[in-house]
């Protein structure tokens, strides 16, 4: 007998595309100075009142549109109680199920495995994010640059499987966020966290039947899509094992958090030990009618994202490897886009910018926004490639001494060295070589084939480099071989 594992996500992104945060006036940026980007309301100074970011809440609408949710008649905060030194007001303003918060009930479709997975959604919120702690030996600073930021909570229904999936789950994630402009979705600067649920269950029952499943573990705060990977497949191995022993079904519901340093899942609260949050409505902040035509136009406005984005790409003969390639990162998307629009040819285009460019971009981990070789500057070394003045070796040579010096390509590319493309000089120099390689002829005529590359290279030396390399061969396989 084996075993079903049932994984429900509860993923946290901040929504980094506003210019302030959700409630107060102070700056949505991030930064390395601590408590720089502060308000009195985030402070929870008295005499301060909340006001809702507009953009945010566009935002968070539009993110529910996506996951195909069902929105709201009206829009509505709740207070969610709880004393700790990260929220200076007592309490969180954020949204429960009921009614409606920003999406209720919807799916995610994504790829995994060369399959098309379908997560369920019990719904999207949107909140304020808690100031951040960082910990120093017996004391513990606060940053509250973050408290306030508008943070999105997106909770699924327990539909995944395994560590990887939820992994390509949550990267898919993170392209629909980018690529509709909500987030940055940076886990290095803190703007994703999870939660993650997982239980097991006899592979000999019905899945679909809840009652079948097995008793839930919360894991808290996880802050790295590595770190949700090793936590879930830790906690799988840890409840097989109570499974083996006997004891997974003395094993209460509970809240664990996951340990880096030891690789571990460490137990911090049964269920019944559980906070009570105490919810109630938002006095200051009214319910408000979200009307029909306003969400019409955030439908309206929603891009194209990072699938439609690839079958738009297959369909213009790029294979599906390439375009899982190019649209991985939006940046990179953009920029072959911006080639394409300048008339690049498609496959030409990939070639140079999946090897080339971001070949050069994982050397030292850098964004293609800074990247000095333009989709312009490529440009003009491509149309020399195309036009037959660059061989593929020079086209190669001033990509690099582009890249190098931060020079324009036209000033290493020099129509005196150009590449040569005229068959007949080619063929005169090549009667030259053939001229005085009469024994190399013959070994090659008496089954030396390997020879042909000894005549290319011949030729190539002639010329230093610069006659067309297909141009070269067909000459001197039709003089060989008629």
């Amino acid at each position: 007998m084996g075993y079903i594992t049932k994984i429900g996500l509860e993923m946290h992104c901040e929504v980094s595309e506003t210019k302030t945060k959700v409630f107060s006036s102070a700056r949505n940026e991030f930064t390395d100075v601590p408590n720089s980007n502060v308000r009195p309301l985030d402070m929870a100074f008295p005499g301060t009142l909340p006001r809702i970011n507009k953009e945010a809440v566009r935002l968070a609408l539009m993110a529910s549109m996506i996951l195909k949710c069902k929105q709201p008649e009206y829009m509505y905060f709740e207070r969610k109680n709880y004393y700790y030194p990260d929220l200076p007001k007592g309490f969180q303003l954020t949204q429960e199920t009921k009614p409606i918060p920003v999406g209720i009930y919807g799916e995610v479709e994504f790829e995994y495995n060369n399959e098309i997975k379908k997560i369920r959604i019990n719904n999207v919120h949107l909140e304020e994010d808690a100031a951040s702690l960082d910990h120093f030996f017996t004391t513990s600073n606060i940053d509250y640059n973050r408290c306030g930021v508008p943070l999105l909570e997106l909770v699924t229904e327990p539909d995944i499987h395994s560590a990887d999936e939820a992994i390509a789950f949550l990267e898919h994630m993170r392209s629909i966020y980018r690529y509709a402009g909500i987030s940055e979705a940076d886990s290095k600067k803190g703007q994703i966290r999870c939660d993650v649920n997982v239980s097991i269950m006899d592979d000999t029952k019905d899945e679909n039947d809840p009652s079948n499943w097995g008793t839930k573990v919360e894991i808290k705060n996880v802050n790295s899509f590595g770190g949700v990977r090793d936590a879930i497949n830790y906690e799988i191995k840890r409840q097989t094992e109570l499974k083996e022993s006997g004891k997974y079904d003395e094993m209460l519901q509970q809240t664990r958090r996951w340990d880096e340093e030891s690789g571990t899942t460490i137990y911090m609260r049964s269920k019944v030990d559980a906070i009570d949050y105490k919810y109630f409505v938002e006095p200051n902040i009214p319910k408000y009618k979200i009307s029909d035509s306003w969400l019409e136009e955030i439908r309206k406005s929603i891009p194209e994202l990072a699938l439609e984005r690839k079958q738009r790409y297959v369909s213009l003969g790029l294979s599906e490897y390439d375009a899982n390639v190019l649209v991985k990162d939006k940046d990179v998307s953009d920029y072959f886009d911006e080639c394409l629009k300048l008339g690049l040819d498609a496959k030409t285009a990939t070639n140079w910018v999946t090897v080339q460019i971001v070949g050069e971009l994982n050397k030292d981990d850098s964004n293609i926004k800074d990247f000095f070789i333009t989709p312009s500057r490529l440009k003009v070394i491509l149309d020399n490639l195309s036009k037959g003045i660059l061989s593929s070796k020079q086209a190669k040579e001033v990509f690099f001494k582009v890249l190098e010096s931060h020079k324009e390509p036209t000033e290493f590319i020099d129509i005196n060295n150009a590449q040569i493309s005229d068959a007949a000089q080619i063929e005169e120099i090549i009667d030259q070589v053939l001229a005085r390689s009469e024994q190399q002829i013959n070994d090659y005529h008496n089954g030396r084939t390997n020879l042909f590359d000894y005549f290319v290279g011949q030729v190539m030396k002639e010329t230093r480099g610069k006659a067309n390399p297909t141009l070269t061969k067909e000459i001197l396989n039709r003089k060989l071989n008629n």
